[in-house]
């Protein structure tokens, strides 16, 4: 297996790539980037969210609550976007649950679905361990999952994603990846239960950036914390007790960036879109992004 990874990581430099800005070399002393994902959390309900956590990295960090979806402002499409660089008119994934594209993709790549930042960090080092972890099945799709060393689905149950922590963390110590993913079906499942902003949603943001500060924690005993960049957003907002519109509600987000060479207390003011968080990984490792990417770094994140 480890010889047919290597093999396509060789094939997937053959196609056209292009600066992420810092090829080869990457943002100094980072050696790891964890991007932890949560389903549905809108900007405009988190002045009245309870997350010490994830407030506290805003203020050590860099941030925007105007991180911007793709249109619909549903989930695959989304989640498809921030993986693979560019919006649903390229890589055909255009609606809330789309597992395959609803229409061709422009480019398919040596994994036989559109380059993912999966299969950019594979080219770029063919050595590189990386794992994801997902509560939703469906994000196995948006991922070039043979380009992962881990690649596993965790369905959200009544341990109310304690399960998917415990392995994520577990999967941290045990593999030490260079990027790791974990993408939490929540908060979204009290939105459309009971409504973006309702007490049960905040309350399930809570539970989440304990969460997050579980993973943090983990870092330290790891003795990796000190050269790890930690990215926190989510796929789309939501009013009511839905989402796939065109207000700011449904397609603003928070975008957190924090760790090892990004900016302290930083409130980023430049444009983002949901495709800008593939360029900005690549970017932070120095690795060349495909050409067909339209997404870019997140420069003013960084020192």
């Amino acid at each position: 297996m480890k010889r047919i990874l290597v093999l396509l990581a060789a094939a997937a430099l053959a196609l056209p790539m292009v600066s992420c800005d810092r090829p080869n070399g990457g943002v100094r002393g980072v050696k790891h980037v964890i991007l932890i994902g949560l389903d549905g959390m809108a900007a405009n309900t988190f002045a009245a969210a309870d997350m010490p956590t994830l407030r506290s990295m805003m203020e050590q960090g860099a941030w925007t609550l105007h991180s911007r979806s793709i249109l619909p402002s549903s989930s695959a499409c989304n989640w498809a976007s921030m993986f693979m660089g560019v919006g649903p008119e390229m890589h055909g994934y255009n609606t809330w649950g789309s597992s395959k594209p609803d229409f061709p993709s422009i480019e398919i790549g040596p994994y036989g679905i559109f380059p993912t930042i999966a299969g950019v960090l594979r080219a770029h080092d063919p050595e590189i361990r990386m794992s994801a972890m997902y509560e939703w099945a469906t994000i196995g799709s948006l991922i070039e999952g043979e380009a992962l060393d881990v690649s596993r689905n965790i369905p959200y149950d009544e341990s109310h994603s304690e399960a998917i922590t415990t392995e994520f963390i577990n999967c941290l110590d045990s593999l030490r990846p260079a990027f790791s993913m974990v993408i939490y079906d929540s908060p979204d499942h009290d939105g459309h239960g009971s409504g973006w902003g309702s007490p049960q949603y905040l309350t399930a943001l809570h539970l989440l950036d304990g969460y997050i500060a579980s993973i943090v924690e983990a870092t330290k005993r790891m003795g990796i914390y000190d050269d790890t960049v930690f990215i926190v957003t989510a796929d789309h907002g939501g009013t009511g007790t839905g989402h796939g519109g065109t207000s700011m509600d449904e397609m603003e987000t928070p975008l957190v960036l924090f760790g090892k060479g990004v900016k302290r207390g930083h409130e980023i003011t430049s444009a983002v879109m949901r495709y800008d968080t593939a360029p900005t990984i690549a970017y932070i490792f120095g690795a060349a992004c495909p050409d067909v990417w339209r997404g870019k770094p997140v420069r003013e994140a960084f020192e």
